[in-house]
This record gives structure tokens, C-alpha cells and sequence, in this order.
């Protein structure tokens, strides 16, 4: 991943930017900190597939977790397995915007922004580099779902991360609130089926919360 990868657009969506645009001061700080975030951060992911059983009324056994949820049944629908993901900036991210809330809380609302955007390319360019290697193969990943996400409860991180060792491993542990450290972390699930099934969506077009401030609007990723 290369700085010329974050989407600019992304940065600003998550600043509240939506039909009108930045000025010069505000996308300077978008590059500087973009800059200082390729120096800082130090992104690393996990991903581990398991066998996965559907059962009725949306009952959901991935092995490693169990659960209901009738987004996520969808989701997987037609698949014989799954691959258990995180992915992770590092503690590098959280020490330069913790660095700015005491220095200049202006330029801290931008990492914050800009760091967002960045796990999430970091994920979908890793996603998509999976995708090609099953594809190989003659499978085929659905896109990633998140806890959090519709009714996919946020209590599964623990098993999504206990069983990829995620804490030993690329250090991301949980809060007592289910809040993952570092913050600019992500865990999700992806389907694995044998038909040739391919959508490109991502998170906030599967995400059943339709009045978030921070939604992203179709064309938004393009």
C-alpha cells in the first residue's frame, strides 16, 4: 500500500465533508498527516479459514463462533467455509493522534480521518489479493461482514480474535467495552463458496444502520 492508495474522498467523508469541498488548509493537513501515517503506522492482518454450518432461523456455527444473525446468514448464504479476518495500523496510528489531541486537536480530527481511511484500503487491497488467490482455485469470497454490522453481534470480536491469536500475534486486544486496541483495528468474516459469486460491496453498503452520519453513499468508493 503506497500513500497515492488512501482515497482523499474517504478522508474527507469521515471529516463530514459530503457535497461541498475542503479548502487548501484542510487538505494540507489531509497530506500531512496521510504522510506522517505511512512513517507511523504498521499495518498487519491475520486470516485463517474454517469450516462453516448454516442452520435454520439463521443459526450460524463458524467453527470458532457461533451465532444468529439473520445478516450474516445472508451473507453466507451457498457457502461450504469461511475465512476469519483482522487487520490492524498498529499502536504507531493511536500514539500520532493521541501526539496531536495534546498539540493541535485540529490536525488530530484529521488523523483521526485519515487513519480510518487507511485501515480500510489497507483491507480492501488485501481482500482483493485473496480474492485472486481463491479465485485461482476456483472459489469464491463474499464480501467482508463485520461484528457490528447489522445484527452480526459486536461480542463475537472475542472469538474472531481469540481464534487467530490475534493479541500474540499483531497485538490487537479487546476493552471490557469490546473495543479493540489498537483502535484502527478491524475483524471480520468472508465467505468461501464454489460459485462463481462476486460483489464488490463493502461495509457500509451491508451495514443495516442507514442513519449514520459517516454512511457511505453509493459512488462514494469509486
Amino acid at each position: 500500500m503506497e500513500a497515492d492508495s488512501i482515497n482523499r474522498r474517504e478522508v474527507l467523508r469521515y471529516l463530514g465533508y459530503r457535497g461541498h469541498e475542503a479548502d487548501e488548509t484542510v487538505m494540507g493537513l489531509v497530506e500531512q498527516c496521510i504522510e506522517e501515517l505511512f512513517c507511523g503506522a504498521a499495518p498487519k492482518h491475520l486470516v485463517q479459514e474454517f469450516p462453516l454450518v448454516l442452520g435454520e432461523r439463521d443459526v450460524i456455527d463458524g467453527c470458532c463462533f457461533q451465532t444468529h444473525s439473520k445478516n450474516l446468514a445472508r451473507n453466507l448464504k451457498d457457502c461450504e467455509s469461511i475465512l476469519v479476518f483482522a487487520a490492524t495500523l498498529g499502536t504507531g496510528a493511536d500514539q500520532l493522534i493521541q501526539k496531536y489531541n495534546r498539540l493541535q486537536m485540529s490536525k488530530a480530527v484529521v488523523m483521526q480521518a485519515a487513519a480510518a481511511a487507511m485501515i480500510e484500503e489497507y483491507c480492501d487491497e488485501t481482500c482483493r489479493n485473496l480474492r485472486q488467490r481463491y479465485e485461482a482455485e476456483g472459489r469464491y469470497l463474499r464480501p467482508r461482514f463485520s461484528p457490528g454490522y447489522g445484527d452480526f453481534p459486536l461480542e463475537c470480536q472475542t472469538a474472531l480474535l481469540g481464534a487467530l491469536e490475534a493479541g500474540k500475534r499483531i497485538g490487537i486486544k479487546l476493552t471490557d467495552s469490546l473495543l479493540m486496541m489498537p483502535s484502527k483495528s478491524v475483524t471480520a468474516v468472508m465467505g468461501i463458496s464454489g460459485k462463481a459469486y462476486r460483489c464488490d460491496v463493502k461495509g457500509c453498503e451491508a451495514c443495516g444502520k442507514k442513519d449514520c452520519a459517516y454512511r457511505r453513499q453509493s459512488g462514494d468508493h469509486k
